[in-house]
């Protein structure tokens, strides 16, 4: 074993911009925006694995340091295609490993398969979240490279994943209330601002429920930047890459990728915090399947758009506030992405609905009971709530969370 900054570290291997990579992206908790060093100056993917542990900001730990934090790898909190995620504990101050059960609580996430492209795509997810600082992504801490072992360490998200929240969690977690929902939207949308921003110049690519991670006041931070890529690159046709559901048709037949897939996502994700039903739900009848194709209808309607809040909000939200919320979903869900907004005037209206008077409703707690409600609708791809990696392999997309099984 020894140092995880093992010294097998390979002279040149270049990450493909193609691959998937499933992360948890993290970052800064403080309320300035600030990226380490522009994206446009450096390449979107490292010469050298060396390139990537130089970073001065990121803790090298060792695979026996890990396994003390951890207790063995003995809580698992996430489990996914490539990786699972376990509970950890380190020294605030010195970030060395911790008994558990004392300590800063952390979330270690370890990559089960010893494939080289396994290995590609962590070193993928290094190499964008240790560049990107913004209070709404999840921080990453360390790493550990040694032999075949490969994890990183992030911060712990006490409160887990929205999806968490509004579908699997069970009935110990409150429903989450209006106001709460409206939070969760504009924090989301302030990240994604900043990936499309000159600064970063970053398309996000796999917007969706799972990926968002809820802090112990409920604030939003964005996890999972494996299939990000650069906006100055993405008038090349791409092979499809992320879930069915929260992507546009322009991205999934014709593999026009740009900012405006984001707006689309985001659009998705605003449904279903709207509804409490998910983006794709085949135990749903026949055309509810679908969310989109079954909520535009209700969507235009300002009659109609109340019979599709979810009823777990019951109380929370005013009329008018939830008629703007619909109206931005329907903004972000046209066809033409030339229709979508731009993600900057998102979070002008979302602030807007923040400050708003109708905006007013208790922040939950996570031991009361709740109630779940489930999804809809029905044409379009034949896989819709299924995710795909660079190898056209289907793969589901969750995060850490904290009892609830996650796919990373």
């Amino acid at each position: 074993m020894g140092s995880c900054f093992s010294s097998r570290v390979k002279a040149d291997s270049p990450l493909h911009n193609g691959s998937r990579v499933e992360a948890d992206s993290p970052l800064h908790n403080g309320s300035r925006v600030e990226a380490v060093s522009p994206l446009q100056n450096v390449p979107s993917t490292p010469r050298t694995e060396g390139d990537i542990f130089l970073s001065p900001t990121l803790r090298s730990f060792s695979f026996n340091e890990l396994k003390t934090a951890t207790g063995n790898f003995d809580i698992m909190v996430g489990k996914g295609r490539f990786t699972s995620v376990f509970k950890g504990w380190v020294n605030g101050n010195s970030l060395t490993a911790a008994n558990p059960g004392t300590g800063m609580l952390v979330a270690v996430k370890r990559l089960h398969e010893k494939s080289h492209r396994a290995h590609m795509k962590w070193l993928r997810e290094i190499n964008y979240v240790r560049r990107l600082h913004h209070p709404n992504l999840v921080k990453l801490i360390g790493y550990c490279s040694e032999d075949d072992e490969r994890l990183l360490v992030y911060e712990f998200m006490p409160c887990g994943s929205l999806d968490n929240h509004l579908f699997t969690g069970g009935s110990y977690l409150q429903p989450l209330s209006w106001t709460v929902r409206m939070k969760i939207a504009l924090g989301t949308a302030k990240v994604l601002a900043f990936f499309h921003s000159d600064e970063a110049k970053v398309i996000y690519r796999n917007f969706h429920i799972s990926n968002i991670l809820l802090d112990s006041n409920y604030n939003a931070k964005l996890g999972s930047l494996g299939l990000a890529t650069r906006t100055d690159i993405s008038s090349i046709p791409r092979k499809f890459k992320g879930t069915y559901a929260y992507a546009p048709l322009e991205y999934i037949l014709e593999g026009h990728l740009s900012a405006k897939c984001d707006v689309y996502g985001f659009g998705v994700v605003m449904l279903e915090m709207m509804t409490g039903k998910r983006a794709w739900d085949r135990s749903r009848p026949r055309g509810e399947q679908h969310l989109v194709e079954w909520a535009k209808p209700y969507l235009v309607s300002k009659l109609k758009v109340l019979q599709i809040i979810d009823v777990c909000v019951k109380g929370t939200y005013s009329a008018a506030s939830a008629c703007k919320a619909a109206e931005l979903a329907l903004q972000c869900l046209p066809t033409d992405p030339e229709g979508r907004p731009n993600i900057n005037d998102v979070v002008k209206t979302l602030e807007q609905l923040q400050e708003s008077s109708d905006m007013d409703g208790p922040i939950p707690s996570q031991n009361e009971p709740r109630q779940n409600s489930h999804a809809i609708s029905s044409n379009g791809p034949k896989h819709w709530g299924r995710s795909v990696d660079g190898n056209n392999n289907s793969t589901t997309d969750t995060h850490s969370r904290p009892s609830a099984r996650s796919n990373t």
